[in-house]
């Protein structure tokens, strides 16, 4: 047969002597191997190895961003809560003086020897100028969002928009002057029309006058945060996911449901945060209501009889003419409205944050 090949290893003892011609081999390979010793770091370690990663500075630029970020969150928190102390140390005073309930009394004579006011007519005609004011405004911005955002040409979309932004941007003052001089009369008219055939229903009672009443003041305060939810719904319609709205569409949804089902639900948390934007500068809203509000201090329902008033309304049209105690009373009604404010703000973060956590947990 042939010569048994020579192997690198006694065959009989298991033994692990290597020929000298491995022996050769192993050392070159070793000595390729530790060849690129520049690669190593100063401190011996290797690219490859474990060596300790470099120090983090003690100062950086994303540390001094985090610092800035605090300092300007907590310097707005510092100016809200110096905001309330200033109206709670000026209000006190004026209320301890009033010789009426702050609260339930339907006047308004703060200038008076014996001051009477409250705040019971002013704060209604504020919530309810502002409530009706979006019941008329959300339905449209949501339909002119949903239309620019998933309906109309990208170009035609675009130059809408622009348009609708552009209306935010328009004084208070001038959409004041225009429902007085302008929308008055189409109002007034509406109003009687409104009286004439339902004026069996409450709010559309009385026998006039009609025009400068809670509905005109409310229509244009409708006006004034449309553009606001506008815009925001539909820069929110636009984050929905294409794969969601493709989805629905690939089940056989229509353009209809595939709104309904999909860009909605997904938007829902923006079209709340947009409403309640809205809903705090119909609250806030001075010059516009002033102008075009009957100025009483009664607690009704009629929408459609001139008066109605709101907090701000009122101290923009009694401050010039106010005493101390008639200036410690309009920051007294301040108050409020800062109160009502922050309630608003804060049960809109609540649902926005239920609903986050919701979403969060279905996924």
């Amino acid at each position: 047969m042939g010569e048994t090949p020579h192997r690198s290893a006694d065959a009989g003892t298991g033994g692990t002597r290597v020929t000298e011609s491995h022996e050769r081999s192993a050392g070159a390979s070793a000595r390729l191997v530790e060849a690129p010793v520049s690669t190593r770091t100063p401190g011996g370690a290797g690219l490859g190895g474990g060596g300790a990663l470099p120090r983090a500075r003690a100062f950086g630029a994303e540390r001094g961003f985090r610092g800035l970020t605090l300092a300007a969150g907590t310097v707005v928190l510092v100016i809200i809560a110096a905001i309330a102390v200033f109206l709670v140390a000026k209000a006190v005073p004026a209320i301890r003086a009033d010789t009426e309930n702050f609260w339930t009394f339907e006047g308004w004579f703060p200038n008076d020897s014996e001051p009477k006011f409250g705040i019971g007519a002013l704060a209604f005609g504020t919530v309810l100028t502002a409530a009706l004011a979006l019941l008329v405004a959300v339905p449209v911005a949501l339909g002119i969002a949903l239309y620019l955002s998933h309906y109309a040409p990208r170009r035609v979309g675009t130059t809408l928009g622009f348009l609708i932004d552009l209306l935010a941007a328009v004084p208070s003052v001038v959409f004041g002057l225009w429902g007085r001089e302008i929308f008055l009369r189409p109002v007034q008219d509406f109003s009687v029309w409104l009286n004439k055939y339902f004026s069996w229903i409450p709010i559309f009672g009385g026998e006039g006058p009609f025009g400068k009443s809670i509905l005109l003041g409310s229509l244009v305060l409708a006006i004034m945060v449309l553009p606001i939810i506008t815009s925001l719904s539909r820069e929110v319609f636009l984050q929905t996911p294409t794969a969601n709205e493709e989805a629905a569409l690939a089940l056989g949804a229509t353009r209809w449901e595939m709104l309904r089902t999909a860009v909605l639900p997904y938007g829902r948390p923006g079209i709340i945060a947009a409403v309640m934007l809205g809903l705090g500068r119909a609250l806030g809203e001075t010059i516009a209501l002033a102008m075009t509000l009957g100025i009483t201090f009664n607690i009704s329902f009629n929408l459609i009889q001139n008066g109605g008033n709101s907090i701000a309304a009122n101290i923009a049209n009694t401050f010039g003419e106010a005493n101390e105690t008639g200036r410690g009373a309009l920051i007294a009604s301040g108050l409020v409205l800062f109160a009502i404010t922050l309630i608003v703000n804060i049960t809109a973060r609540v649902i926005i944050y239920r609903r986050r956590e919701f979403t969060e947990s279905a996924a």
